[in-house]
């Protein structure tokens, strides 16, 4: 039995893709991620995600494609249905020219609640949250939704360069939060600002 075949129990639709688009590792890549120190943690949505961009590279590789992570986030967010109308039916008509079956490909996408059950049921994998303090449950939470931003932005770019909307090489999304004290006139990055616990001005 491999790492990534179900040890107990019926078999689920993420131990089924992983042995489909033989994903080697990511069963175990994924129980790490949900049972890690809370700072280092990923969420099942995350997981999720990146357990479909995973099976799209996969299945454009197959195809002989060389794809670009901007153009996996792009078919990955057109397919779960988190991008406008046009930009699916832009994306679902460049896979059917390569021969993706991309019917298929949707119906293998993973939700959040199947990956839990896959971690839970087939890995056995059970996830006990340390109590966090404030500040740094704030940072984490800062820290998902800048990722979660600097993701759909990078997709939303590489969209519009694709369609010749705009010109642009390789490029990379930063994504900055910053404060500004009113009282002294200080602006900090937000990290530093926590780190600091505070202004801490006079």
């Amino acid at each position: 039995m491999s790492e990534d075949e179900p040890s107990r129990g019926r078999s689920s639709k993420v131990a089924r893709v992983i042995e489909e688009y033989q994903l080697s590792g990511l069963g175990a890549e994924l129980e790490a991620a949900w049972t890690a120190p809370e700072s280092e943690r990923r969420s099942l949505r995350e997981l999720a995600d990146h357990v479909n961009r995973q099976i799209v590279e996969a299945a454009l590789t197959r195809g002989g494609e060389r794809p670009l992570e901007g153009e996996i986030q792009t078919v990955s967010a057109a397919l779960a249905g988190d991008t406008d109308s046009a930009t699916e039916r832009d994306v679902r008509t460049r896979l059917e020219e390569r021969g993706v079956n991309v019917d298929q490909l949707e119906d293998d996408l993973v939700s959040y609640q199947a990956v839990r059950t896959y971690l839970q049921n087939v890995r056995g994998a059970e996830y006990e949250p340390a109590v966090a303090d404030p500040v740094q449950r704030t940072r984490d939470r800062i820290q998902g939704l800048r990722g979660r931003l600097r993701a759909v932005a990078s997709s939303q770019l590489d969209s519009l360069a694709e369609s010749g909307e705009i010109t642009m090489d390789d490029s990379r999304v930063l994504v900055q939060v910053q404060v500004y004290c009113e009282d002294c006139g200080r602006q900090f990055d937000i990290e530093e600002l926590l780190d600091r616990g505070g202004c801490n001005c006079d």
